[in-house]
C-alpha cells in the first residue's frame, strides 16, 4: 500500500466514532482545488509509511479507537486495498472509505464483501462538466454506476461536493442533486483556500454562507439531510 500519511486520531471524520485516518498516495483526478496536493502530485510525494508500521499502530490502539477512515488521493486505484481493509477489520475496527467514484468495480467488491461500514463519495460536478473540473478525461458511466451502488447499499453513506464559486454555479449543484436522486444525505463542503494543487486557486473562494443556505433550502425537499460543512 502506498501510504502517504497517518492521522492518529480524529473526532470528526467518522460520524459518531473516534477514528484514525490513513491517507493513501496517488489520485487519478487532478482537481485544482484539492486540499491534499502532497497525495496527488508525484513531485510532492514524501516517502511512504510502511504498511506494517500502520497496522502495528492500529493493533496498539484497540479499545481506544473505534474506526479507521481510508482516504487519499484515491484509495480505489490501489490493488491491495481489499486485503488491507480485511487486516484492519480483523482488529475489530469499523472502516470508512472516501472515494471519487471512478472505480465502481472496486466499490462493488468492497460492498459485496462487507468490507466497509461507511462510504463517502465526492461528486465533483454535473457529468457534463466533470472533465473540466477534475482536469482529466472521466468515464461518466463509471461515476453513475458508483452512485447507483452506493444508493443501494445498506451501510451509512454520504455524497458531498466541494463548492468553488468559479467552478460550480447554483444550477450545477441542483443538477448534482438530480444525479443522486434518492440519496438520504448530501454534504455541501465550503472550499477553503489554504492548500491546493493549483496555486492559482489560493485566490478562489466558496459561496457565501447565505447562498449555501439558500441552496440547502432548495435541496431539502429532494434530499432528507443536507449539511453545510
Amino acid at each position: 500500500m502506498k501510504i502517504g500519511g497517518l492521522q492518529k486520531v480524529s473526532l470528526i471524520d467518522y460520524p459518531g466514532l473516534i477514528c484514525a485516518i490513513i491517507f493513501l498516495q496517488e489520485c487519478n483526478f487532478k482537481c485544482p482545488y484539492c486540499h491534499n496536493p502532497e497525495l496527488v502530485d508525484p513531485q510532492l510525494f514524501h516517502p511512504c509509511i510502511k504498511e506494517n508500521d500502520v497496522l502495528d499502530f492500529l493493533n496498539m490502539r484497540k479499545g481506544k479507537l473505534d474506526a479507521v477512515t481510508i482516504t487519499g488521493g484515491e484509495p480505489t486505484i490501489q490493488d491491495k486495498l481489499p486485503a488491507f481493509i480485511k487486516q484492519i477489520r480483523k482488529m475489530g475496527f469499523a472502516v470508512k472509505m472516501d472515494t471519487n467514484g471512478s472505480q465502481p468495480q472496486v466499490i462493488k467488491t468492497l460492498l459485496d464483501g462487507k468490507l466497509l461500514d461507511y462510504i463517502a463519495m465526492d461528486i465533483k460536478a454535473p457529468l457534463a462538466k466533470y472533465d473540466n473540473i477534475v482536469r482529466v478525461p472521466v468515464n461518466a458511466d463509471s461515476i453513475e454506476e458508483s452512485i447507483k451502488l452506493i444508493l443501494k447499499t445498506k451501510i451509512p453513506y454520504e455524497f458531498r461536493t466541494t463548492i468553488v464559486e468559479s467552478q460550480l454555479e447554483e444550477n450545477d449543484i441542483l443538477q448534482i442533486a438530480k444525479l443522486i436522486s434518492g440519496a438520504n444525505h448530501y454534504v455541501l463542503q465550503k472550499f477553503v483556500p489554504v492548500k491546493v494543487l493549483d496555486k492559482k486557486f489560493l485566490n478562489e473562494k466558496s459561496y457565501s454562507d447565505e447562498k449555501l443556505q439558500k441552496i440547502k433550502n432548495r435541496l431539502e425537499p429532494q434530499i432528507p439531510s443536507v449539511t453545510i460543512r
